[in-house]
């Protein structure tokens, strides 16, 4: 795998770190900025409203970009939001920080997606796109609870220092280990040629595909430190050790989904989303009793991350070069998942079904994904003339 690819892993990892170090630092911001607790909470709103505008649209204007001048230039604009987020005293001055760093977040994971598969061979794809998701779980699993305890000894404002200085770290690995890309001028791409490569109806099953199973993940992860507590009674000093233990399994998930993701990609699917409603269902069923819980708690990152590699570089497959508007599609998917599945649980949870109800709703969800790979496969393949030739932007 080449260092480029670690890199651009390291990058997200500093990035990510920003993204989902907020939950932890919520009381502290909400004291120093003398506002409440939910309005600090619209920070994370703030966040993945950027990064849902952000992908497609950063995607198109800097298309005719080198991939390593994008990816330095969204760098820069996130470390100087997190100095700024970090010096201000003004909440509304750090709710735009928030959006605005999240809007080039989001173009950073569609450049270094396209970049990443582009410096590997077709059959290396999910390796390299399970090396950059990587460094999102490695966040959660290290970054966040590392974020929150520098919140908690050297206040919230540190925290936005440490990963403004990662992110200058990742910015000397880029300008270090990312091809220039100079190229001819035929090797441009063209913006209507990534609006041919977006336009294929099995691109998007895929997205949908991709929303409905991170809808059914995170449905169930968004509340599980209350199904923990209220539920299940496990003591509130015990829920990061288990929600440790799901980051572990997520990290095992994308190593395992990673060497799976090339040559057997649809397999993947239909056991990683299977995977989802039995487990999903069990947890439902089992959610008053610890040991049971605790232990699906592990497996559920593990099915719930093993197909990511595979929905993140399966996109690719279906289109001849490296898009980067593919990649973006991708990235609106997943946070479009990520919103939505957090909706539906509170629905339910306002209706009175209860907390358990959420690992229901995901295996709903599950099933309505194997029921989209299904589907997908049941459609006419597109053939190497139809596809839309893109440029690799290198």
């Amino acid at each position: 795998m080449p260092r480029a690819v670690y890199v651009l892993g390291l990058a997200i990892f500093a990035q990510g770190t920003s993204e989902l170090m907020l939950a932890g630092l919520l009381p502290g911001m909400a004291d120093d900025l003398g506002v409440s607790v939910p309005d600090v909470g619209l920070l994370i709103s703030a966040f993945a409203i950027g990064m849902l505008v952000g992908a497609p649209v950063l995607a198109v204007l800097t298309l005719r970009w080198a991939h390593r001048r994008a990816l330095l230039a969204f760098l820069a604009v996130f470390t100087a939001t997190h100095v700024i987020g970090a010096v201000t005293p003004d909440y509304w001055v750090l709710f735009g920080t928030r959006v605005v760093g999240a809007f080039v977040y989001a173009g950073f994971w569609a450049v270094a997606a396209a970049t990443a598969v582009s410096l590997v061979p077709p059959t290396a794809r999910g390796k390299a796109m399970g090396t950059l998701v990587g460094g999102l779980t490695v966040a959660a699993i290290v970054g966040l609870p590392a974020g929150t305890v520098v919140g908690q000894h050297l206040g919230w404002r540190a925290a936005f220092w440490a990963v403004a200085a990662m992110s200058v770290v990742a910015m000397v690995g880029v300008a270090a280990t990312v091809p220039a890309g100079r190229r001819s001028s035929e090797d441009v791409p063209r913006t209507r040629d990534e609006l041919r490569a977006v336009a294929l109806p099995r691109l998007w099953l895929l997205y949908g595909t991709t929303a409905l199973s991170t809808s059914g993940l995170l449905v169930i992860f968004s509340y599980l430190g209350a199904l923990l507590t209220e539920t299940t009674g496990v003591a509130e000093s015990w829920v990061p050790a288990v929600l440790v233990l799901y980051g572990v399994g997520a990290l095992l998930g994308i190593v395992v989904g990673g060497r799976t993701a090339d040559a057997h990609a649809v397999p993947t699917l239909y056991v990683g989303f299977a995977g989802l409603v039995v487990v999903s269902a069990a947890l439902a069923l089992t959610a008053a009793w610890a040991a049971p819980t605790v232990a699906l708690v592990f497996l559920l990152g593990l099915v719930g991350f093993g197909t990511n590699p595979t929905l993140n570089s399966r996109a690719f497959g279906m289109v001849d070069g490296s898009a980067t508007l593919v990649a973006a599609g991708n990235v609106v998917a997943f946070n479009i998942g990520i919103t939505v599945g957090p909706w539906l649980g509170g629905l339910a949870i306002d209706a009175g079904a209860g907390l358990a109800s959420t690992a229901w709703i995901g295996a709903v969800l599950g099933v309505l994904a194997l029921g989209a790979v299904a589907l997908g496969q049941g459609r006419p393949r597109t053939t190497a003339r139809e596809r839309p030739r893109t440029k690799v932007n290198a």
